[in-house]
């Protein structure tokens, strides 16, 4: 027997033990829930509480029919050759144009849907969907397989170093879906259909949205969080290497930085300049005056910024504590270590623990210790490294959380992490929070977040990579993102061949969302506190490379207003600053088609160049509009591929024309 059960925003369809619940979440956007016996209301996830909408529900001869905005769900009783299925079908409102349906796995069974029991209420989750000729996914995060569309792959819901698992995918056929489930999994995206899979969790939980590339991100803000306004100094270069070994240090490169005449927003202390890890304190032989140095730094207008590991050392002063007080992620078996380290002082490697970001009491605490050891010092801006959590081996099953077991809740870290500094700076009354993230998850970007791609090497292959990967971050939902110029492993700074690759890499950086430098130069070291990696300042690479880098530092000053008013749009509207043609020209075929090319805001068209000796290359230009080439003074029509000139000294970049003119002069010394 089939039960159907409507009030005025949801339609609810029990089937033998299994209840689904279609709910509207949101303009042009609803929620399924399916689960055994009843729908769990308060399961962890990233939807947070929507606004009323006007939608029409009915239900007549074994259908329901719910209608919010421009999408229309059907949810029909089906009966199958070995039993009765209740399955859902998405359309367009205006049109009845079919958006996406479930999918059988097989005539006789499992259905579209699968719960295969584990015991205790937990089960193996499947959920499958039509595939379509012609259909791209983008979004679904940040991978390293170098793919902007992802039809054809399968992608493991798992956090990663440089695998980043946010699950919302954009369709071209007009909708988007996040998987509203924090557990491990993976999703494949077959030609044959897609299938979602949760490894271990309780329900089945999606979301869905329809419209523009443009009004599908507004729609997944709305639903997930919108990005707080980016602070102004956010938008200039921030320097890094892999590690300054001291305070003199690092303030000498800021001192010959600016004594340059070259412009710099954010100096970064990495790791190891702790006591031990999990302190969460300077290290007073190396950092005698940690206040005094951020005074300095403060009158010279750069802000600081701290590497903040949520690994703690069993030696280290927090452990027993946050042991006692049950704070640290637990195991299902074993002690509870996750992961290896070779801290100071030991010369071996030991087991390592995580405290637990699920738990609030957790936050709390982190946070103590970041306000007294750092905060109170002065430094406001947080590196949140290593925060998927990195655990090896990676047996998330057998993790322990506050919020549940960790085969459920494990992609959860990252935002609960990010969620902790979000919150301890509003609780200290600051405005502005910047946390660069090696991980995330949908909903990052309402605690500050910004992303960047991890340890990737120093290769043009992995350059070519970085263009897609960002492009993916963008279109799920989190609008502050950067690279390692350079790239993160190797790169010798003497190297002819490395040069020619960080200039590339540079102007690049120039037209990404943040402008970071960053890698573990040659030569190396083994891991440990007496690593510190090759030069990596501006100036490290020979004087042909410092001048092109230079005139690329200044280009970056000239675009930051430009840059500042894309944000204030990411942050409102939930459209990211840079981003594929296909968003801004959804209606050019070719446009959903080009990779290696993006847009940084309306105005600017980008064509970085990534193999080594290019000097020119082909620009698709999109179609309805005209394009100004500010080198060349040429304007060129869209909807064709012109061949452009690509010197060492710059790389392609056009402009809209007539509407941002102005922008040309920008573009040029």
């Amino acid at each position: 027997m089939t039960v159907f059960r409507t009030d005025h925003r949801s339609i609810e369809v029990t089937t033998g033990h299994e209840v689904l619940r279609i709910e509207s979440w949101g303009a042009d956007s609803v929620r399924v829930r399916v689960g055994q016996h009843r729908v769990i209301p308060d399961l962890p996830g990233a939807l947070l509480s929507p606004k009323p909408t006007d939608t029409v529900v009915t239900t007549a001869n074994d259908r329901g029919r719910l209608v919010n905005g421009g999408l229309t769900v059907v949810v029909e009783r089906r009966e199958e050759e070995a039993e009765v299925e209740a399955r859902i079908r998405f359309e367009r409102t205006d049109t009845g144009e079919e958006l996406l349906a479930e999918q059988r796995a097989h005539f006789w069974w499992p259905g579209a849907r699968l719960f295969l029991s584990q015991g205790n209420g937990y089960a193996r989750l499947e959920q499958r969907f039509e595939a379509y000729p012609g259909e791209r996914f983008f979004g679904l995060g940040q991978h390293t397989h170098g793919r902007l569309d992802q039809k054809g792959l399968v992608l493991d819901l798992v956090q990663r170093n440089g695998e980043i698992n946010i699950p919302f995918l954009l369709s071209s056929r007009g909708y988007g879906l996040l998987w509203n489930s924090p557990a491990v999994g993976r999703v494949e995206l077959a030609e044959n259909g897609t299938r979602w899979v949760a490894d271990s969790a309780r329900q089945i939980d999606y979301w869905v949205t329809t419209g523009s590339p443009a009004g599908i991100m507004a729609r997944y803000a709305d639903a997930t969080g919108h990005a707080p306004p980016l602070p102004d100094w956010a938008s200039g270069f921030w320097q890094s290497k892999l590690r300054y070994r001291n305070q003199a240090e690092l303030l000498g490169v800021v001192r010959e930085h600016l004594g340059r005449g070259l412009p710099l927003s954010v100096i970064v202390i990495d790791f190891f300049h702790w006591t031990h890890l999990g302190s969460w304190t300077f290290d007073p032989v190396e950092w005698p005056d940690p206040a005094g140095m951020v005074r300095e730094l403060d009158e010279l207008g750069v802000k600081v910024m701290v590497s903040i590991w949520p690994s703690v050392n069993p030696l280290s002063e927090n452990y027993r504590e946050l042991t006692d007080r049950g704070l640290l992620v637990g195991t299902e078996s074993g002690v509870p270590f996750h992961a290896p380290w070779i801290d100071k002082g030991y010369g071996t490697e030991m087991p390592v623990a995580f405290y637990d970001a699920t738990d609030p009491q957790a936050r709390e605490f982190i946070w103590s210790r970041v306000r007294r050891n750092y905060h109170d010092l002065g430094i406001k801006v947080w590196w949140l490294d290593a925060c998927e959590p990195e655990i090896r081996p990676g047996h998330h099953a057998n993790l322990r959380f506050h919020a549940g077991p960790g085969a459920e809740v494990a992609n959860l870290y990252p935002v609960e992490h990010a969620r902790a500094f979000y919150e301890g700076m509003l609780g200290a009354g600051d405005d502005e929070v910047v946390s660069l993230c090696r991980s995330g998850w949908a909903g990052s970007q309402r605690y500050g977040a910004a992303l960047w791609s991890g340890d990737i090497p120093a290769t043009f292959a992995s350059l070519r990579t970085q263009i897609r990967a960002g492009l993916n971050v963008g279109l799920s939902g989190i609008p502050w993102w950067t690279t390692d110029i350079g790239g993160f492993h190797g790169g010798d700074p003497d190297s002819p061949a490395y040069r020619e690759l960080i200039i590339r890499w540079f102007q690049y950086g120039a037209f990404c969302p943040l402008f970071r430098l960053h890698g573990f130069r040659l030569p190396k070291k083994p891991l440990g506190p007496e690593m510190t990696g090759g030069p990596n300042e501006v100036w490290s690479y020979g004087p042909e490379a410092y001048a092109v880098i230079v005139d690329v530092l200044r280009l970056r000053e000239r675009l930051r207003p430009y840059v500042m008013a894309q944000m204030r749009v990411a942050h409102e509207q939930g459209l990211p600053p840079m981003r594929p043609l296909f968003v801004d020209f959804t209606s050019d075929p070719v446009s959903w088609t080009v990779e290696d090319q993006f847009l940084l805001g309306p105005d600017l068209l980008v064509a970085p160049v990534t193999a080594a000796g290019e000097r020119e290359r082909d620009v698709y230009l999109p179609a309805g509009i005209d394009w100004l080439d500010p080198y060349t003074g040429r304007t060129h029509s869209g909807g064709q591929t012109i061949r452009a000139a690509a010197p060492l000294r710059h790389i392609p970049v056009l402009v809209r024309h007539p509407a941002a003119p102005h922008l040309a002069t920008l573009l040029k010394p």
